[in-house]
């Protein structure tokens, strides 16, 4: 029986349009992480997120439409 925890994927971070307010939400969550009042605020603390969490970042647009992506840490390529 092996002792190494399961690998596990963590989801990527995106900041995306809720309304009049911003979400910080994870990819394939139904309910935001957390709400801002503008699209830099969100930005600011999904940014933290994905760099402690090493993960990808995506900020949307008004329309939903990607606008930004950067990667912490699980891009081969070396994006972010």
């Amino acid at each position: 029986m092996s002792t190494k925890p399961k690998s596990r994927t963590r989801a990527a971070v995106h900041v995306v349009p809720s309304g009049d307010l911003w979400a910080v939400r994870r990819e394939g969550a139904t309910r935001a992480s957390s709400l801002h009042p503008t699209q830099a605020q969100a930005e600011r603390q999904g940014r933290r997120t994905a760099k402690r969490e090493h993960v990808e970042f995506e900020i949307h647009d008004e329309r939903g439409r990607v606008r930004t992506r950067a990667s912490y840490g699980n891009d081969p390529r070396g994006r972010g």
